[in-house]
């Protein structure tokens, strides 16, 4: 081998393309992998026998009754796929002022956990606590007559919600609906039950986002929603809050926290994991969902890499897992079917 010549100064000593040169040497140094571990699949179900109804602004995702249900959730446990996340649209003629149906032992929910444990009882069942499926104002608590959500009034009837819920087989309540207190009072209600296996996943720092649109299409509360919810959920602007939300609902028994949503607020994902040392799980909501599929289906971007592009941005900024509609999706590429 001949000697080159010498070079300036300035040439680069260090080569990061080195590490990047060929696929063997680019898995060796990756520092974050997506597998199906990571994903939990949300499930939006309705009442009736094979009934499957598309959501219009949530493409490929729909509504199914419980037995095309259990086909879906066979689909991702064959994916390895080990959680779903549960969540109900209620007939609008059982919808009230109080939300009294979400703490019927056999509503729809409750007969869809029953079913789903029945046939998988391995599949982790994550249920969501909030009123807003329920309630014929589509907020996730009780509506005062000056028009304020009633925080304690509004705890009292979550703790019926989760007690049902984990009787009839719920591996892990979701309070979603942002009471103050409320982690504390379910945690004491369900170990008073004999649940105490039961986990809280608290959706810790919850924003008030302009993303949950589709969501909202998909149980059908968003017609219903009367003004907003920017008097229970964080506003966009804030970091720090986030911390002082995360840091109380650990202190009072949470298991694990969510971010929500999760794509613009990766910087929240990073500052709680850097902070605490509890798992971090990310909601990819309807509306970053609804984005990609949007672009892809108008040609301007491969779905399939974007959407895989941005799981992984959840997991470089420290989520444990990732709630997604592109589960099944991300798990088929992940698994190579």
């Amino acid at each position: 081998m001949q000697n080159k010549q010498s070079t300036p100064s300035s040439y680069p000593n260090i080569r990061m393309r080195r590490n990047r040169k060929s696929g063997w040497v680019r898995n060796l140094v990756e520092e974050n992998t997506l597998t199906s571990n990571d994903l939990i699949l949300p499930l939006f179900v309705i009442d009736g026998v094979n009934k499957k109804e598309p959501i219009a602004s949530m493409p490929d995702v729909y509504r199914y009754s419980i037995d095309l249900l259990l086909k879906e959730i066979e689909i991702a446990a064959n994916l390895n796929i080990n959680a779903i996340a549960l969540f109900p649209v209620i007939d609008p003629d059982l919808k009230t002022d109080d939300g009294k149906e979400a703490y019927n032992p056999h509503n729809l929910t409750c007969k869809a956990i029953v079913e789903i444990k029945k046939n998988f009882p391995d599949m982790g069942v994550i249920c969501d606590v909030a009123l807003d499926p329920y309630t014929s104002h589509g907020h996730d608590g009780l509506l005062g007559e000056d028009g304020n959500i009633l925080n304690d009034e509004t705890i009292e009837i979550l703790i019926k919600q989760s007690l049902v819920q984990a009787n009839a087989g719920a591996d892990i309540i979701a309070p979603s609906d942002m009471m103050d207190g409320r982690v504390g009072v379910l945690r004491w209600s369900l170990d008073n039950y004999s649940f105490q296996d039961v986990n809280i996943l608290s959706y810790a720092a919850k924003y008030a986002s302009a993303y949950y649109g589709p969501f909202r299409d998909a149980v059908n509360s968003g017609s219903m929603l009367k003004g907003d919810k920017k008097t229970y959920q964080m506003n966009p602007a804030n970091s720090l809050e986030a911390i002082r939300e995360v840091e109380l609902d650990i202190a009072e028994g949470a298991d694990m926290v969510m971010i929500k949503p999760g794509l613009p607020y990766l910087d929240i994902i990073r500052n709680v994991r850097d902070r605490f040392e509890i798992p971090v799980f990310a909601y990819n909501v309807s509306g970053e969902y609804a984005m990609l599929k949007a672009a892809a289906n108008n040609g301007w971007l491969d779905y399939d890499a974007a959407m895989m592009e941005t799981l992984l941005s959840f997991k470089r900024a420290g989520s444990d897992a990732i709630l997604t509609y592109s589960a099944i999706d991300a798990a088929k590429i992940i698994n190579g079917k």
